[in-house]
């Protein structure tokens, strides 16, 4: 049974994800909803609950949006890692 509030939806764009006290990377989206992200991740030594910062790029057709977001670490796969963003709302 599907828990998602949002759908997802596949995504082209890179994500720059930062964590306290450390270096940032680069990673690739998988997929992107409105309140979540999976993201291709390796040896960034993510664990469930961490928070970390998103920056990543939306291409809307002739304008590109930079969106900033903090996330909370979900869960983290051998694939990649799933991350839950703060809400639209209060931005």
């Amino acid at each position: 049974m599907e828990r998602r509030l949002h759908t997802r939806h596949r995504a082209r764009t890179t994500v720059y994800i930062s964590v306290s006290g450390r270096s940032g990377k680069l990673c690739r989206a998988h997929n992107l909803s409105a309140n979540g992200v999976f993201v291709e991740t390796r040896n960034l030594g993510l664990v469930k609950g961490a928070i970390v910062e998103l920056a990543f790029a939306i291409n809307l057709g002739k304008i590109t949006k930079i969106h900033r977001r903090q996330a909370i670490v979900a869960h983290v796969s051998h694939g990649g890692t799933g991350l839950r963003m703060e809400s639209y709302g209060g931005r």
